[in-house]
């Protein structure tokens, strides 16, 4: 079988990634493999329906399955070994890709001018309701153009979306000690970019994900860890807005108290969405206060 020069990979738990997989493979030439992978997700009838999509059927698609729950770190790495392709291209299970998406990408890696790159992300309106939090919450941190994301650097990559040289992945992989949710894509940006060449592109894709407050403010504790690992890791990534906030909640053993308000502040529905974000991206930072001040006394 002749090497294909794209591999798009998509893991998953607990997500179908059907409709996705159906436009991939409207837009998916000979050159390209489409392989999604099933992290170890408890209910198996997702796996088992692709299986037995035309895609997987006829070769055009590869369909795997973990017995176990890797993580993100893992399942992306496991994706990589499996991928045959020269280029790399991650996507999530709920991405909604418009027309042209495949070609775009495809254009962008043959010229050559990267060896990663984040192509951007666009989040559905949701002015009011149990979403307009995350919502405005991408929009004030995720959603930018290439120009915006690149004053930002390697901090404003993201796992999914993301392009890479399989070479580059070789050498550099997802750290899998991050575990849960949270910043192991951007810890892996920062290495990269140090072994490669990076670059922020104009080729969004959009993200059903969505979430309730409550959602993210269990993401947000889970993640306090990661995060406190991201900045031992990597003090040239200090400078950060939630990285200064964090230190100085830390600093003045102020956290305890951001985590016992902010929570509630967020879940306000009489305050401004911008309050609420506020209050939690605060909750977010004292999270991380607190792994940081258990990991330095």
């Amino acid at each position: 079988m002749t090497k294909p020069f794209l591999s798009v990979l998509v893991p998953f738990h607990g997500d179908d990634p059907a409709a996705l997989l159906d436009v991939l493979c409207s837009e998916a030439g000979d050159d390209t493999e489409i392989v999604l992978f099933d992290d170890g997700s408890p209910d198996s009838s997702a796996y088992e329906r692709l299986c037995t999509h035309p895609a997987a059927k006829e070769g055009r698609a590869r369909v795997l399955r973990s017995g176990i729950n890797l993580q993100r770190s893992g399942a992306r790495n496991a994706l990589a070994e499996a991928a045959r392709g020269e280029w790399l291209l991650f996507l999530d299970a709920d991405m909604e890709i418009g027309s042209g998406f495949l070609t775009r990408w495809i254009m962008l890696m043959r010229a050559g001018t990267f060896d990663a790159a984040y192509g951007g992300y666009l989040v559905a309106e949701a002015p009011e309701g149990a979403f307009a939090v995350h919502a405005s919450l991408a929009r004030a941190g995720d959603v930018d153009n290439a120009a915006g994301r690149a004053v930002r650097g390697a901090s404003a990559f993201a796992g999914s979306n993301l392009a890479v040289r399989a070479s580059l992945m070789e050498r550099v992989a997802f750290d899998e000690a991050y575990r849960g949710w949270g910043w192991e894509d951007v810890d892996w940006a920062v290495r990269a970019a140090k072994a490669g060449r990076l670059a922020h592109v104009d080729n969004p894709a959009g993200h059903g994900g969505l979430q309730s407050v409550d959602r993210l403010l269990a993401k947000f504790a889970e993640g306090g860890i990661n995060y406190a690992r991201f900045l031992a890791r990597h003090p040239d990534q200090a400078s950060l807005p939630g990285a200064r906030m964090a230190r100085l909640l830390a600093q003045w053993n102020l956290f305890h108290a951001v985590q016992a308000m902010a929570p509630a502040l967020t879940r306000m529905r009489h305050l401004p969405v911008r309050v609420r974000v506020l209050a939690l991206k605060a909750y977010k930072a004292a999270c991380a206060a607190a792994a940081l001040k258990a990991v330095r006394p």
